[in-house]
């Protein structure tokens, strides 16, 4: 399910829900904690792919 097929009524109803749920106080440290996850995954797979990349790297120049 990817969030495009969401649309912005259903969104809203999301944070509408996440509201009544967590209360106006805590969705901005909630969006806060949100963000730094989403960063830490991608700076990971970063990573991940850098060192995949530098692995075949290693594997084509031993091979030649």
């Amino acid at each position: 399910m990817s969030f495009s097929s969401i649309g912005i009524p259903g969104l809203i109803l999301i944070l509408i829900i996440a509201l009544i749920i967590f209360g106006p106080s805590k969705l901005p440290e909630l969006g806060r904690a949100f963000g730094r996850t989403l960063s830490e995954f991608k700076s990971s797979t970063r990573e991940l792919v850098s060192h995949d990349d530098k692995d075949e790297d290693k594997t084509s120049a031993n091979k030649n």
